[in-house]
């Protein structure tokens, strides 16, 4: 069964220069698997006329569909309109849809219409209009020599709505009959890539030909995905992504909400489910872990109080930690954490508590107490539970892991679990 060949031109001297990252293409690529389709080529050219000419005219004799990214701005390397036209052997025209569109935004902002921007209107004149909801260039499409090209906007929050809104549901409809893709994405938190493998390679050895396993790091979580390239394989993904779940248990991060994606927000919407409120008392990571939750709207609802304690003396003078337990067993100790935990507790009257105490590094580690060593607390006025972790990596990767495993660990207070997490045993 022939298989749709999709290519992109992207095209910009940044790109070509290094100062600009492509993280175009890669989104991209990502919302096309997602439908069952692949890149099937790629090419990155400057802002030179005569090679976006050329490629137009090579690409789209091979592609069913040819997405071009970048160009259409209002500065004169801003090549995209011009090239099609010229690739295609038309005129360019100012576009009355492009008109009203710039119009309409700049009349939003409040600012004028500027001589410039008009270079955004003159446009091909056989194009029909790509809606761009939030940028002042709108895209175009064209049909030419069997192909379909796209072309979209190189700013990538522009592309991404562009793509989401207009261009993969026209994708969609070209796909043959039989080809629908479907996938299960969820987010897993405890488990690195390798020991999923070995326990999936364990407990379900007959693993699926029909169904496809990836992973995508994006830390501090770990994406699972599960999925397969026809309609008459869908409830055989389904029956596969619930065994998996069965395994993963309280590993996989639920969301309670949709928009719930950081660990924060899972914790600030089961927090508000169960009307609840938390404190937390910070050493190593500085504040992080409220600044995390007080991040997201709505989470004064649920936070009640953070307290960065640094200093051994703030310690005692914020959370009322005795001086001789810091003096007997140090600020990173099991003893202290306790009483920071207890201190925030009495001092916020919060239902909730998270306190941790750790020697970020690089410097300050000991024989007994490396660069690393982290304890944390966390519970409740009936509860206190503690931990102690090592976690190697730099200071940063420290403090968000840190503060990470410290919200799943009140995530899973919220949601009841029995499990003990795979970073504990």
């Amino acid at each position: 069964m022939k298989r749709l060949n999709i290519q992109i031109l992207l095209t910009g001297n940044e790109l070509m220069l290094g100062d600009i990252v492509d993280s175009n293409s890669a989104m991209i690529a990502q919302q096309l698997k997602n439908i069952g389709v692949n890149i099937q080529r790629k090419v990155t050219v400057a802002d030179e006329l005569s090679d976006l000419v050329d490629e137009i005219r090579h690409m789209s004799k091979q592609a069913d569909i040819l997405i071009i990214n970048g160009g259409l701005g209002p500065t004169i390397d801003d090549l995209t309109a011009q090239a099609l036209a010229q690739a295609t052997k038309v005129e360019l025209n100012d576009n009355s849809e492009a008109l009203s569109h710039l119009t309409a935004w700049c009349q939003q902002r409040n600012t004028p219409l500027a001589y410039p921007n008009l270079k955004q209107i003159h446009l091909p004149s056989n194009v029909k209009i790509i809606a761009n909801p939030i940028g002042s260039a709108v895209g175009f499409m064209s049909h030419f020599q069997e192909c379909d090209i796209y072309c979209t906007p190189g700013v990538p929050h522009e592309l991404e709505r562009m793509m989401n809104e207009e261009i993969i549901p026209l994708i969609k409809k070209k796909i043959p009959d039989g080809q629908q893709y479907h996938v299960i994405r969820s987010q897993t938190f405890g488990y690195g890539e390798s020991s999923i493998q070995a326990l999936l390679d364990k407990k379900m050895p007959e693993w699926p030909k029909e169904i496809e396993l990836g992973f995508r790091a994006a830390m501090p979580f770990l994406e699972v995905k599960l999925a397969c390239a026809r309609e008459e394989h869908a409830p055989l993904l389904t029956s596969t992504q619930q065994k998996v779940a069965n395994l993963l248990g309280d590993h996989l991060i639920f969301p309670i909400e949709k928009n719930s994606h950081t660990m924060a927000e899972h914790v600030l919407a089961l927090l508000n489910r169960n009307k609840l409120k938390a404190t937390f008392a910070e050493s190593c990571t500085g504040g992080l872990i409220s600044s995390l939750l007080t991040n997201i709207s709505g989470s004064s609802n649920v936070f009640e109080a953070g307290f960065v304690t640094y200093s051994n003396h703030m310690k005692t003078k914020m959370l009322d930690v005795k001086p001789a337990t810091l003096e007997k067993f140090g600020a990173v100790s099991k003893q202290v954490v306790i009483e920071m935990a207890q201190g925030a507790l009495k001092k916020s009257n919060a239902d909730l508590v998270i306190a941790v105490s750790g020697i970020a590094g690089p410097n300050g580690g000991t024989t007994e107490k490396p660069v690393g060593s982290v304890w944390i607390a966390w519970g409740s006025n009936k509860q206190i539970e503690t931990k102690y972790f090592c976690l190697k990596g730099n200071r940063k990767y420290f403090q968000k892991m840190v503060a990470t495993r410290a919200l799943d660990l009140i995530r899973r207070v919220l949601i009841d679990s029995q499990e003990i997490p795979h970073y504990m045993k």
